[in-house]
């Protein structure tokens, strides 16, 4: 999944984007509320982290104004404030939860999985398309009862054809997702990537699994 983190402190910031990163989301970053709206036009995001307290425009009108131009991904809002009255102005102000500084990682990615669960519309915890299981909690891949290792990127590229699973995904769709803006390559990276899955996840078994369309992209689609 891709998030844009939106926070003005670098050192924060920073280990935001290498943690997410570490568990195989793509994250682009943000310095100020100009930046992430302009990132939001260009990009289609599963989730923005957004701080309140930017230089500008704070986070609060940041929410508005993306909502004000159609941009529906969900918002987690951080802030050190903690007092019922902002959290209900972040609320309002369009954002989907609220996070209170200092916070655990670990409830940060908690609250991120239950987001994108509910976005666009209610998503299993685990995900299950026939003999295959993803679990983005856990971080763990099983087809037919039998653990497979993934890396980061191939889990990240597989929990996203999994929750679309059946559809045909093109591959600058899958580029857009599973990698960040700092990637300048071509989309034969997916390709690449796909062949890994197919080898780990396939071959073993001796079942299909993906699907390629050709001129198009990709579907999940297993037997």
């Amino acid at each position: 999944m891709r998030v844009l983190v939106v926070e003005d402190e670098i050192k924060m910031a920073d280990a935001l984007a290498r943690g997410l990163r570490r568990v195989g989301y793509a994250v682009d970053l943000a310095q100020d509320g100009e930046e992430a709206i302009g990132h939001a036009s260009v990009y289609d995001y599963d989730a923005i982290v957004l701080d309140v307290m930017l230089p500008g425009q704070d986070g609060f009108q940041v929410c508005r104004d993306l909502r004000g131009k159609e941009k529906w991904p969900p918002v987690l809002m951080l802030t050190a404030r903690d007092g019922v009255e902002d959290r209900i102005r972040g609320l309002d102000s369009g954002a989907d939860d609220y996070l209170v500084k200092p916070f655990a990682f670990d409830e940060l990615l908690a609250r991120l999985r239950a987001l994108l669960r509910r976005h666009p519309g209610e998503r299993p915890a685990r995900i299950v398309v026939g003999d295959l299981e993803v679990d983005p909690a856990r971080h763990t891949v099983a087809r037919a009862g039998q653990a497979v290792e993934l890396t980061a990127r191939e889990f990240a590229l597989l929990e996203f054809l999994a929750r679309h699973c059946g559809d045909v995904v093109s591959r600058t769709h899958l580029l857009e997702h599973v990698w960040d803006m700092n990637y300048a390559g071509s989309t034969n990276i997916v390709d690449v990537y796909v062949s890994y899955l197919r080898r780990k996840l396939e071959q073993p078994f001796g079942r299909p699994l993906i699907r390629t369309v050709r001129g198009v992209g990709y579907s999940l689609e297993p037997e």
